[in-house]
């Protein structure tokens, strides 16, 4: 066997490694979220919601949806928004719709000033955040 011809070979076999060894030290390891903080947070979210306190029920929906997009976001869910790392993850979700719409009233409070929501509302949403935190492993 000619000598080019072993050395193209080798030069194959070690380009070939190397492409294999950049493969594996650039794969995205599996992230687990720390449960025990995100139970905190979450609890101090519910028990921050009360009936006789409207401004509560906007921050805890801002707080949830903050939460989720954090959750989102250490996962490495692909997006540079919370709706875009919705629309290309959403199946991650067992109650996408309800999702959407929790973010949606996210949405409102933040950009519309005159924005009321009503305690069930919130209590709703507060549901379909509390799901996606534990579709995601979260809580």
């Amino acid at each position: 066997m000619p000598p080019s011809l072993i050395f193209f070979v080798v030069a194959i076999i070690v380009v070939g490694a190397l492409i294999f060894f950049m493969m594996s030290v650039t794969r995205h390891k599996p992230v687990a979220l720390n449960q025990e903080e995100y139970q905190a947070n979450w609890l101090k979210i519910e028990h921050a919601l009360a009936r006789d306190d409207e401004s509560s029920y906007n921050m805890v929906v801002l707080d949830a949806d903050k939460l989720v997009d954090k959750a989102m976001v250490e996962l490495g869910f692909y997006g540079n928004t919370f709706g875009e790392r919705l629309k290309k993850n959403g199946t991650k979700f067992s109650a996408l719709n309800s999702l959407w719409h929790a973010h949606k009233l996210r949405n409102s409070i933040a950009h519309e000033h005159d924005f009321k929501l009503s305690y069930d509302q919130s209590k709703r949403a507060l549901s379909s955040f509390k799901q996606a935190l534990q579709d995601l492993g979260a809580i």
